[in-house]
């Protein structure tokens, strides 16, 4: 909070505003959470990127969002990012039309390039701002104000900003940790990227509502979550099902002691029964569940729960979560359906996006008048 609120004041003394995006293009690093609160603070919208984006997918994205600050780390994986955003011109006398600043996240004793401006300036220019000024700000903040931008591609065409708000994602968060059963006792090895709603939503926001610790890994390495959970003495571990696999069939997961581990969360695909068995069995995650969602939802749908059978984890998503509503209805004349039908799953609830920024076109698409967010997804009750 302290950290949040100081970093908070040095973005207003930098000019960022209210409503203004602010992307960002990192790895799992601290600052991620840090800026993840500080921005909301003050009302600007935090648009979440890819770290496996490419120069040109960038350039669209700072276009496509109007960003008008840029704040990255040297690079991930073979992506030098610095190089990228020299390349689309998104540095110094910037060529995008929106873009007025761009700031570096040092990792180690890296050197900040000349032409960014390092995080901790931030830091220092936090005395130009008073307490009292942040709260006026921040008082000014509505429940239902986007916070949160994330860039999601669908099926076709160019990636669609779905704007969030508080709303939307506290609740989400809120009520995924709930299934899980947290508390301040629980910790939380976080290895799936915060650029994604299972990174920010279901991992930091559940976690913040429910007092449960994070341990988070930069970027997803299997040996490290193992030696993570075995030295934090993690109680979760979240995963798309390619991550767990990858941690059971390491070379040295026998040596690891994952007796801590009580629950989880395995999500982004079709979890298969065979995996989830092996899961229960060697990783200690008797009480893991499955989730099942979408960015458009904030991301939460349904959840299994903690005591499910195995048949219940492995062959349904669960149950939907409180405080929404679904339906399955007939894709052609969207009439709803009954049990046991094939249809699109539709929702509708506090957790449906508040649209798709400056695409009024797709929003109409995805919501009807009624509130109901088409998912896509085929289904059955």
């Amino acid at each position: 909070e302290t950290e949040a609120r100081l970093i908070a004041r040095g973005l207003m003394a930098c000019g960022v505003e209210r409503g203004e995006r602010v992307a960002l293009w990192a790895t799992n690093v601290p600052e991620w959470i840090v800026l993840q609160f500080a921005l909301a603070k003050i009302g600007a919208i935090l648009v979440t990127v890819n770290t496996s984006l490419r120069a040109h997918e960038l350039d669209y994205l700072l276009r496509q969002s109007e960003s008008a600050t840029v704040i990255t780390v040297s690079g991930f994986k073979d992506v030098d990012y610095v190089s990228a955003l020299r390349e689309i011109g998104a540095m110094r006398d910037s060529k995008l039309p929106n873009l007025k600043r761009a700031i570096f996240i040092r990792r180690g004793d890296e050197a900040c390039p000349d032409d960014l401006m390092p995080y901790e300036a931030l830091r220092e220019k936090a005395s130009e701002i008073s307490e009292a000024e942040l709260d006026a700000r921040e008082s000014e903040v509505g429940l239902d104000d986007v916070i949160n931008m994330q860039y999601t591609s669908g099926t076709t065409g160019f990636p669609k900003g779905v704007m969030l708000s508080s709303r939307n994602i506290v609740n989400n968060g809120y009520w995924m940790a709930q299934g899980l059963g947290y508390s301040p006792q629980d910790r939380l090895c976080l290895c799936v990227p915060l650029f994604h709603c299972f990174g920010c939503v279901i991992g930091v926001l559940g976690a913040y509502t429910h007092g449960t610790c994070l341990c988070p890994i930069e970027f997803f390495d299997a040996r490290k979550v193992l030696e993570t959970v075995e030295r934090e003495r993690c109680t979760s571990l979240y995963g798309v099902p390619t991550m767990f696999l990858a941690e059971m069939e390491d070379a040295e997961f026998a040596r690891f002691n994952l007796s801590s581990l009580r629950t989880g969360v395995m999500a982004g695909a079709l979890c298969p029964e065979v995996l989830m068995k092996k899961a229960l069995a060697e990783m200690n995650l008797s009480e893991i569940t499955i989730i099942y969602g979408l960015t458009e939802a904030s991301p939460g749908i349904t959840q299994t729960k903690r005591d499910d059978t195995l048949e219940h984890r492995t062959q349904t998503v669960g149950q939907v979560l409180p405080e929404m509503e679904v339906k399955i209805v007939d894709p052609a004349t969207r009439e709803s359906l009954g049990a046991n039908q094939h249809g699109e799953l539709c929702v509708r609830g506090y957790n449906v996006m508040r649209g798709y920024y400056n695409n009024p076109e797709a929003t109409r698409a995805a919501i009807d008048d009624k509130g109901w967010l088409r998912t896509g997804d085929q289904a059955t009750m």
